[in-house]
């Protein structure tokens, strides 16, 4: 297709160009990208610490919690394989499930250095274990606290995109259009996006993916104190000039989304991605206003569950064709 041609694409876009080997998106929503990577073991070829770093709170608490109860067990089982009798406070006259309990209470005890002195080693074995275990608790706490500074500590954008990418009216014309903001109480200055258009096309009787630096009409702002809606203009410069509605379908188009912007509270850069997927990219629809002046008219509301409020349109159809480019060419 001459459109694809005639524009300058990027070959060092860290994707592979061949379509057939492609499952899915590149790049998922959360900004990683659609990849599993095989050949080596699997504690080889992933990072625990950005494992932890990165999951959901709830997964981080649901594995100390985890982490920690499995230390218990573990310990408590060594004791009441010695013997309880081995550990003087608990009695032996009842079940063995009441003996097990105190055991893993003693355990949970001696690993968090609380030591009530209620229950207390009264044997080599058992005390030899109770150290050992003294030691284990000292290290994994100091590996769970680090975890949690590191986690809170961490620079993050805390930016929110629109769940869809629009392609909606424009100064006569028609643009791709995506919106995004902060949602917590940082400041966001020096912001800056890039947009990269996967676009598949059929070279010589071959399905490949060219990928494309989409112009924007601003690409940096100052601030990012309300919401930034990122226009890309399809005009002649674009690599979706001659688009239709079912030829952007039949492309399976994908924008990979990537934002970079300075924290005034950490001082520091921070960055986030995302990617829209061409079952996420609405034609013919545009954004309604997401903030309002406040009744008593103090200050601004952004209403961020309204970034993705939108309504359908009517659009232009294009200028030319892809088989006009085709033959002109």
């Amino acid at each position: 297709m001459a459109v694809h041609r005639k524009l300058n694409n990027i070959d060092n876009s860290g994707f592979g160009p061949n379509s057939n080997v492609e499952g899915g998106r590149l790049t998922n929503k959360d900004g990683t990208t659609n990849l599993t990577k095989t050949g080596i073991p699997f504690w080889e070829r992933i990072s625990l610490y950005h494992t932890l770093l990165r999951m959901t709170q709830a997964k981080f608490w649901f594995i100390i919690i985890v982490f920690y109860t499995s230390i218990n067990l573990f310990f408590a089982t060594v004791y009441f394989t010695i013997g309880v009798d081995k550990l003087m406070g608990i009695p032996t006259d009842g079940s063995k499930a009441i003996q097990f309990l105190n055991a893993f209470f003693f355990s949970s005890q001696t690993l968090t250095t609380v030591g009530y002195g209620h229950v207390a080693p009264a044997s080599i074995a058992t005390s030899a274990v109770a150290s050992i275990e003294s030691f284990v608790g000292i290290l994994a706490f100091a590996l769970v606290t680090g975890m949690l500074y590191g986690r809170f500590t961490r620079p993050r954008a805390y930016l929110m995109f629109s769940p869809n990418a629009l392609v909606a009216p424009y100064r006569g014309g028609r643009a791709l259009m995506m919106r995004m903001a902060t949602y917590k109480n940082n400041h966001l200055t020096d912001a800056e996006v890039l947009i990269t258009a996967a676009i598949h096309i059929n070279e010589d009787g071959k399905d490949v993916t060219r990928f494309y630096p989409l112009k924007l009409e601003f690409s940096k702002v100052n601030s990012l104190a309300l919401s930034w809606t990122v226009v890309h203009p399809i005009d002649e410069q674009s690599p979706l000039y001659a688009y239709s509605q079912q030829d952007i379908l039949d492309s399976r188009l994908e924008l990979i989304v990537a934002v970079k912007a300075f924290d005034d509270h950490f001082s520091n850069t921070v960055q986030q991605r995302t990617s829209y997927h061409i079952s996420e990219i609405l034609y013919g629809a545009k954004f309604l206003p997401m903030f309002r002046r406040a009744e008593d008219g103090s200050n601004t509301i952004l209403e961020l569950d309204k970034i993705n409020l939108h309504e359908s349109v009517k659009l232009p159809e294009p200028e030319v064709s892809l088989a006009e480019l085709d033959t002109a060419d």
